[in-house]
């Protein structure tokens, strides 16, 4: 069984689209960084951030498959409108993730501030 994780040490904020675009223009080299869609497939098909990732927020396995992730690694993860970013980033602290990125206002927010979408 790992250590349990203090809190004190964990960086789980929300932070803006602007913000998010600037993270993640900073962080493009950066293997540790890794940028999470939490919407349906559906959704994700219809647009979404660049270099994004699908996890389904609704998938039967959604928190084994947030369980096996590393929590070391930095995410920056988004929903529709904000509410399922918002749950997932306390579920991934109560896992022990140890740095989360949860952009407000989700996908509607990004597109909303005019940021670039990505198409399948």
């Amino acid at each position: 069984m790992s250590e349990p994780v203090n809190p004190e040490d964990q960086l789980i904020i929300n932070i803006t689209p602007l913000d998010a675009i600037k993270l993640i223009e900073n962080s493009s080299n950066d293997h540790e960084f890794i940028l999470i869609d939490l919407r349906t497939p559906k959704e994700f098909s219809k647009g979404h951030v660049e270099g994004a990732e699908n996890l389904d927020y609704y998938a039967d396995d959604f928190k084994k498959q947030l369980d096996e992730m590393d929590k070391d690694k930095k995410y920056i993860i988004y929903c529709g409108s904000g509410v399922r970013g918002t749950k997932t980033s306390k579920i991934m602290m109560d896992m022990g993730f140890m740095e989360v990125y949860n952009i407000l206002g989700g996908f509607a927010g990004w597109k909303i501030t005019k940021l670039p979408v990505a198409k399948e």
